[in-house]
């Protein structure tokens, strides 16, 4: 636990000196003299009740340190399920999914196995859909709404090549959008070397940003599926570098044949063989799993298992308000007790 206003703690040691401020005020208070009999008999009637004559102030003490405290903006990590997080879905479009080794073609498994997996996640986890084959683009912004997901699922439109860095890089640059990530700038340069145009608008300059540890970062995932090897674009393990830097599982799907001979629905052979060593190394330098999903059953069952590990998120939360609604009622209650107790507050 931190505290985002800390300068505010420095007055605890002032209500540390109360207690004795109080005692202090409850001996130099003026009483009436009374005779009795038997002092004695006056101090054992009293005696059963003096804890109610400091309660009231304990509470009210208690009350302050509360607000103090609140005043001081504690912030801790705590596990919310309820919390929102962003799950990016980057799916291979390249022509070898046209392949029927998984029935009916690999594509149309993937399209299926991702809805499921849409209807399964929390409704308040974000998704955005990513494709790639020779280039990648965000088919869909990141949104809690399914319906436009499962349209842009449904509209695959299937390319040449396989960018699995490009797709990674993206997918960071839709998990982050402050940090100024350019794909363009990465695969052909900064465009300060290259010109600008005159109708285009300068960018702020991008946030910096401290490399955390692998897999730290609990508000977003990426899920990977590809079928292939990478044939264009940025180098996969560079991309997953960065990913690794900021914290972001990757969560890989290998699907397919990995022998490497597999034909389309046409009859054209095609010559495909799955990467899985650099897929692998993904998914273990970033902390997230690897998983060989040869079977439309078993690739709808991974997407399954990967639903469950996004459920939970643990966020730094300030809990100025709640700390400061319980000292609040604590101080009520005080006053309470010493109306009831004493017919006066104070």
């Amino acid at each position: 636990m931190f505290f985002l206003w800390p300068e505010y703690l420095w007055f605890l040691p002032a209500l540390a000196m109360l207690p004795a401020v109080y005692v202090w005020l409850l001996k130099r208070r003026v009483k009436t003299s009374l005779r009795y009999s038997s002092i004695g008999i006056a101090r054992e009637a009293a005696a059963g009740r003096q804890w109610r004559r400091h309660l009231p102030p304990a509470l009210l003490l208690l009350a302050c340190c509360g607000l103090l405290i609140a005043a001081a903006r504690p912030v801790a990590r705590i596990p919310l399920p309820w919390a929102r997080s962003s799950v990016v879905l980057a799916i291979d479009v390249s022509l070898s999914m046209r392949v029927s080794d998984i029935k009916p073609t690999r594509l149309a498994a993937a399209q299926e196995a991702a809805k499921v997996f849409l209807q399964e996640l929390p409704k308040n986890i974000e998704v955005a859909l990513v494709t790639f084959a020779g280039s990648s683009q965000v088919t869909q912004r990141t949104t809690l709404e399914r319906a436009p997901v499962v349209t842009a699922i449904d509209g695959f439109q299937m390319q040449l090549g396989t960018a699995v860095g490009d797709a990674i890089v993206l997918s960071l640059a839709e998990i982050f959008p402050d940090q100024g990530i350019e794909l363009g700038e990465m695969t052909f340069g900064s465009s300060k070397m290259q010109g600008r145009s005159l109708d285009d608008k300068a960018k702020p300059p991008p946030k910096p940003f401290t490399p955390v540890a692998p897999g730290s970062y609990d508000s977003a995932a990426i899920v990977l599926l590809s079928d292939g090897r990478r044939t264009t674009g940025i180098d996969t393990l560079v991309a997953a570098k960065m990913a690794a830097d900021r914290g972001v599982r990757i969560y890989v799907i290998g699907l397919g044949t990995v022998e490497g001979d597999a034909s389309t629905p046409d009859g054209t052979a095609i010559y495909m063989r799955l990467d899985e060593p650099t897929l692998r190394e993904v998914a273990r330098m970033t902390g997230g799993e690897y998983h060989h999903a040869g079977s439309a059953e078993a690739l709808r069952s991974v997407y399954r298992n990967l639903g469950s590990h996004v459920q939970v998120l643990t966020r730094e939360t300030e809990f100025t308000g709640l700390l400061a609604l319980v000292s609040a009622m604590v101080a009520m209650g005080a006053a309470l007790l010493s109306l009831l107790w004493f017919g006066r507050v104070g």
